[in-house]
């Protein structure tokens, strides 16, 4: 077992609701993500909501255009934070140094640009292999990090009165 931290415990006023946009190109390996952060989500009683995209690449569009909904639909329920997971594993070409920091440069961007909390499981590997041991839960479980690190910033956000009042009433 690599990760031998003590699960984080969390403190929010009101339980955040999270939507993770994991990557389908590497399925084993985001399925294996996928477990982790859904593990850290639910010890922390947090709401929750996945979806797929094609690729690493296509992760920080999706959750801009979750941000952007909002303007369309003022009545969607409103995501605190975002979990990014994926892999890219090196193939016989320089494309996943590419995809790699276009996935991440994007997510900073859009993260620092309108105050997002984004955790980021993407993983780069050299082998499938080493993204199998950094996903698996008894392995590295990048994807329980990236979530603990999701709901710290939401945390840190409640700190600052960075989160905007919630505006979504559920219909019944």
């Amino acid at each position: 077992m690599y990760d031998t931290r003590t699960p984080i415990s969390f403190q929010f006023e009101q339980k955040p609701h999270v939507l993770i946009v994991q990557a389908s190109y590497h399925d084993d390996v985001s399925e294996l993500l996928h477990r982790g952060a859904l593990q850290v989500l639910d010890r922390a009683g947090v709401t929750h909501e996945t979806i797929d995209v094609p690729g690493a690449l296509e992760i920080a569009a999706a959750i801009m255009y979750a941000v952007k909904s909002l303007d369309f639909d003022a009545l969607r329920r409103r995501f605190d934070g975002f979990i990014a997971l994926g892999c890219v594993v090196k193939g016989q070409t320089h494309h996943n140094v590419i995809v790699t920091q276009e996935c991440s440069r994007a997510l900073q961007e859009i993260a620092l640009r309108y105050a997002l909390a984004i955790g980021n499981g993407v993983v780069s590997c050299d082998t499938h292999e080493q993204a199998v041991v950094r996903a698996k839960l008894d392995g590295h479980d990048r994807g329980g990090a990236a979530a603990e690190a999701c709901l710290r910033m939401i945390e840190l956000k409640h700190l600052y009165k960075l989160s905007p009042k919630r505006r979504w009433v559920a219909a019944k």
